[in-house]
């Protein structure tokens, strides 16, 4: 009998301990890596979310659980750009870039892991990665198709199939905050998408976007070197027919190949953009920047050399494979990189880390996204947390009302006691102050409780006048 009793205990001790595995695991997500299988756009077809070579256009979707049930996160990848016939046509024939044709497993690590030791702030939100094959950063939609190519150029198309599939099907209507990220060409895409991407959420609590790696500049004279980032920008503009599609804020002042360097749309962009950058970025060195002569000696080797300049490493090798003049060319690329940076306006919603480490992408790669480089101490892991999700102050806080600066204080209080649908009048000085500094909780306790203590319109619904308010400061009511 006793020998039955241990066995039963021992038994019932064994499932206890995997019921409690299990249940942790489900709260702090899988430690191991996990792999995501392709979804293919419904009627992707019929509708024209297509690839290049007319495959149907795909992400990866992982479903979010916990209290991340309601949270979004959209990644645009890189990948580069095509921008003609021969090189749309070569791009179609790579599964990796031009054709959803056996799609492989989707591996999920760094900021889309759902380890919460690796990811601590999005291990638990909804994940999708959107097929990058179009080459032109998700913002061609050409209905035309030449028969000579059978070449599709359709990836706005594809962008707004997913995010709207995403919204009938998946909840994503109910989100409460969204994030659109993207590094290298799905960087600029997340730039020039934006604002777009916001108008999809109009009751979202917050909508944010970082591009990592994705502040292309144009880097005009440069020392030794040939404008050639503005001729393979016209490229890419002119066949795959964006004029049409890049923001008209900047189409009406500037040429249209102007308009796909972010430096000339940044300061249009009304959502909150967090920039991520290394100011020797190696691609658009590499890439982007040639020297006078194309041909000159050495200059493969030296752009191509996975040595760090001096900011990003401990021995202080400079590029020992390059000439003085080809470092004299990169290091004018940052001074060029960095007075492009100075000419953006001073805007409270934007954020920026601007590193020197010679490198193109950070957030996709284990060592930058724990590691170096590092921001007043903090890893790029912990400022991308920070850049989303620190916002406002405690709404519970009795000092709540000490953050709103105190010219605005009568002009809030104003607006919350006209009629709920007269015109808002809010400044935009203080709706910056609104959309950068305050949460909705602290803003509505602020609002509706000073309006209330001091008995200021007590014939009013503060609480509906607040929302309107609110939903001004952050754009949704046009």
């Amino acid at each position: 009998m006793g020998s039955n009793n241990q066995v039963t205990f021992s038994t019932w001790f064994k499932i206890i301990l995997y019921v409690l595995v299990f249940i942790e695991s489900q709260v702090d997500g899988q430690s191991a890596d996990q792999e995501l299988n392709v979804t293919f756009i419904t009627d992707a077809i019929s509708k024209g979310a297509v690839c290049l070579d007319g495959t149907p256009g795909g992400y990866f979707f992982s479903k979010g659980f916990g209290d991340g049930i309601n949270n979004w996160m959209i990644y645009l990848p890189g990948g580069g750009w095509c921008n003609s016939k021969e090189d749309c046509l070569d791009r179609s024939l790579n599964e990796r870039l031009g054709s959803n044709k056996n799609v492989p497993p989707k591996d999920l690590v760094t900021f889309k892991s759902q380890d919460k030791n690796i990811n601590p702030d999005f291990y638990n939100w909804n994940f999708i990665e959107i097929r990058y094959c179009d080459g032109a950063s998700f913002m061609a939609d050409v209905e035309a198709v030449d028969p000579e190519t059978n070449l599709y150029l359709r990836g706005r198309r594809i962008f707004t199939s997913v995010i709207e599939e995403l919204m009938s099907t998946q909840g994503m209507s109910n989100a409460e905050n969204a994030l659109l990220v993207g590094n290298s060409a799905g960087g600029l895409a997340t730039i020039l998408n934006c604002d777009r991407f916001h108008s999809f959420l109009p009751g979202a609590r917050r909508v944010k976007c970082i591009s990592d790696s994705g502040f292309f500049i144009q880097a005009e004279h440069l020392r030794g070197g040939l404008d050639n980032a503005i001729n393979k920008f016209r490229k890419i503009v002119l066949f795959h027919e964006l004029a049409g599609f890049l923001p008209e804020s900047c189409t009406q002042r500037l040429a249209p190949e102007l308009c796909l360097f972010p430096e000339n749309v940044v300061n249009d962009i009304q959502t909150p953009l967090f920039l991520l950058n290394s100011d020797f970025d190696q691609f658009q060195i590499s890439v982007l920047v040639l020297p006078n002569s194309t041909n000159e000696e050495g200059w493969r080797d030296c752009k191509s050399n996975n040595s760090i300049l001096p900011s990003c490493t401990k021995n202080n090798s400079y590029l020992p494979c390059c000439t003085d003049n080809q470092q004299q060319l990169i290091t004018d690329f940052q001074a060029s990189f960095l007075k492009t940076l100075e000419k953006l306006d001073d805007n409270p919603s934007r954020g920026l880390f601007i590193t020197s480490c010679y490198a193109h992408d950070f957030i996709p790669y284990p060592p930058y996204w724990k590691g170096t480089p590092t921001f007043q101490n903090k890893t790029i892991q912990q400022v991308m947390g920070d850049c989303v999700l620190t916002e406002g102050y405690d709404p519970s806080s009795p000092d709540c009302v000490k953050y709103l600066p105190p010219e605005c204080l009568d002009p809030f209080y104003h607006d919350m006691c006209k009629d709920a649908y007269d015109p808002i009048d809010t400044s935009d000085h203080c709706c910056n102050y609104i959309v950068t500094s305050l949460d909705i909780g602290c803003f509505m306790l602020v609002l509706v409780k000073q309006v209330v203590d001091m008995h200021l319109c007590d014939d009013k619904l503060g609480g509906h006048r607040a929302q309107a308010i609110w939903d001004k400061c952050y754009g949704l009511d046009s």
